[in-house]
């Protein structure tokens, strides 16, 4: 059974619009993800909240507080997506590490192992539950704790490069390049704590664009054209 964490950036999910959501995009994430279900492949995903809260740009309010607001960020995304899974057939469970109503269900693995066990679609929500650890942290140590083979990671840009494209036009992508070197040259595929973890747990990535047609199903099956961080 493949088994893949697959990490959604929240502010891929808006689409051109860059807050809220973009009902399209989300669909077809969405019917990437039922098809891959249909092949025998269990997901674990988790969103991040930049389509609605970053928290570390706030200068107003305490990191604490500002990071509970992300964290409630995700929620919102999770239900979102995870609603919208539904509506096309599939079975999902959300979990957060915080008693979230009865909105949500409170993260544990063997409740976890269950909800994959019964064929379900299972989102994390709420990050790690502590302040000062972003949705990148949370996204190894869920995968970690679900024996994913690998972290699929699906960005607004279409992999991991030298500097940011967006402020530099020569900017170089890597086609492949180690998690020693993201480490070491604090690339920002993740953030640096989220890379750490990769390198101790020997857990590789693959980072993509979102925006690509079909590309959830084609980075699983192989027909990769972002950066493969390799272990």
């Amino acid at each position: 059974m493949k088994r893949f964490l697959l990490k959604l950036s929240g502010e891929a999910l808006s689409g051109k619009k860059g807050t809220g959501f973009d009902e399209a995009t989300v669909l077809a994430v969405a019917e990437q993800i039922k098809a891959l279900t249909a092949e025998g492949v269990q997901l674990g995903i988790v969103i991040g909240g930049g389509n609605f809260w970053r928290g570390r740009t706030s200068e107003t309010i305490q990191r604490v507080q500002a990071d509970q607001i992300g964290m409630l960020a995700t929620v919102m995304n999770c239900l979102y997506v995870s609603e919208i899974c539904r509506h096309i057939g599939l079975e999902t469970d959300i979990y957060t590490p915080f008693i979230c109503g009865s909105f949500t269900k409170l993260y544990g693995k063997d409740a976890m192992e269950e909800s994959f066990a019964s064929g379900k679609l299972v989102f994390f929500a709420g990050g790690t539950g502590h302040p000062f650890f972003s949705t990148d942290t949370a996204t190894v140590l869920r995968a970690v704790e679900m024996g994913a083979q690998a972290i699929l990671l699906a960005k607004a840009v279409d992999g991991i490069y030298d500097s940011d494209p967006k402020l530099n036009p020569d900017a170089k992508k890597y086609d492949q390049i180690s998690i020693e070197k993201v480490v070491a040259d604090k690339l920002a595929a993740m953030d640096l704590t989220a890379s750490i973890m990769c390198m101790e747990q020997r857990l590789p990535m693959l980072v993509f664009a979102l925006e690509e047609e079909d590309s959830i199903i084609r980075t699983v099956h192989g027909d990769f054209h972002g950066t493969r961080v390799t272990v």
